[in-house]
């Protein structure tokens, strides 16, 4: 039977690649009463909104904000940009991608898949999937491309599933050298305010984003942020749509205002996490990131396991997703964790479904938290079994301790 009374003693860890912890401060603003959303201070809050949001895209141009996850926002993109039948490229670096992918076939698009070559002795089953984006791949696929029908390039820039964090600028040069007009779509769900991103210094037509993540909100709202050139696609896509529909909210938001009821207390969350994030800046945010990767990333090492992102540059800031020895179910460890150690780490998905576990190292987090988790996870190893190389927890301590914040 279902039970929701469990409360054990001291503060559950939240170790996932999100939802990530929400702080107090933002908890407290969740609380505040809800207010009139056609009502003058509404529309002072909205203003206040859809500029902040602009300056964590990194962008001059609108962003819709949605009552809505993710998923959500995937769509919203793609009816907004596309037409029924519209042959579009879709590069698959995990499940997340994956997802996409289906999302779009479902929409009545003609979906064409790309995704990396090769083999792989740790993961045979999903090689593909320890890899970025692939630029040349694109570029050689659109220049083959003569008649121009490939409307739209979707690719994601974190993939939460893996750890791999790819490079966007390239696939925009890509398709630059390519001289192919296709729109530039990119998911940075689990990216956004935590590792480094350029709406439109990178030439970006549309990002996708959540609240759950490098925003520290709970889940409920997600993004689109636009270019002028996504924006002219939109006045043509003939996908259906209305409740997505990006025209209705530019004007509205003008004056701070929805075309429908938002989300307010979620909105309230969002006016709090935008002065943390500016009042610590986005700088100082990556770099934190960068660091407690790379000191997760040297327990992992200790251990002698390996970590799902095989390319040295491209380690995600936001989650190291690591593979457990054949013989050892992923799942059966992670729920052993939680149990014994009330620590929630991510599981592998899709492909990689009990091969790997994901520790999430974003937002409100801090070195402690990380050797707590760590040492969660190292005591979980022992117990399943695991044979350790060296202790992971003592290696944490030491990178934190030489590269202090």
């Amino acid at each position: 039977m279902l039970t929701l009374d469990f409360h054990p003693t001291g503060n559950h860890f939240l170790q996932i690649p999100g939802p990530s912890p929400v702080p107090d401060r933002i908890l407290r603003a969740l609380s505040l009463p809800t207010i009139d959303h056609r009502g003058p201070e509404f529309g002072a809050l909205g203003l206040k909104l859809t500029q902040g949001i602009k300056r964590i895209f990194k962008t001059q141009h609108p962003v819709m904000i949605y009552p809505a996850s993710g998923t959500g926002a995937w769509e919203a993109a793609l009816v907004n940009l596309l037409s029924p039948g519209d042959h579009i490229v879709m590069y698959e670096t995990g499940q997340f991608a994956h997802l996409w992918s289906r999302l779009a076939g479902r929409l009545g698009l003609s979906t064409e898949i790309l995704e990396w070559k090769g083999s792989d002795t740790e993961l045979p089953e999903a090689p593909g999937w320890r890899h970025g984006v692939q630029a040349a791949l694109i570029q050689e696929r659109l220049e083959a491309d003569k008649e121009h029908r490939i409307k739209a390039v979707c690719v994601v820039h974190n993939e939460t599933s893996t750890g791999v964090t790819s490079d966007i600028p390239a696939v925009r040069k890509a398709i630059d050298a390519a001289k192919h007009p296709a729109l530039l779509v990119v998911d940075s769900i689990s990216g956004l305010a935590s590792a480094d991103f350029r709406h439109d210094e990178w030439g970006v037509d549309c990002t996708i984003s959540g609240s759950q993540k490098g925003l520290m909100l709970p889940p409920g709202l997600s993004f689109n942020a636009l270019s002028p050139r996504a924006i002219e696609a939109s006045k043509t896509a003939k996908l259906p749509k209305s409740y997505w529909a990006w025209d209705e909210i530019i004007e509205m938001n003008k004056t701070g205002y929805f075309p429908y009821t938002p989300a307010t207390n979620l909105l309230y969350g969002l006016h709090e996490a935008l002065e943390m994030i500016e009042a610590e800046t986005l700088d100082k945010i990556f770099a934190r990131h960068k660091r407690w990767s790379a000191g997760v990333r040297g327990a992992v090492e200790a251990w002698g396991l390996p970590v799902q992102c095989a390319d040295k540059d491209l380690h995600s800031p936001i989650l190291t997703s690591i593979i457990v020895p054949k013989g050892i179910d992923a799942d059966k460890l992670r729920k052993s964790i939680l149990e014994r150690f009330d620590l929630s780490l991510g599981a592998g998905l899709g492909k990689i479904k009990g091969r790997t576990f994901r520790i999430g190292h974003l937002g409100n987090s801090n070195d402690l938290t990380l050797l707590a988790t760590l040492a969660g996870c190292e005591m979980g190893l022992k117990l399943a079994g695991v044979n350790l190389a060296g202790r992971g927890v003592d290696a944490a301590m030491e990178y934190f301790a030489a590269h202090p914040a």
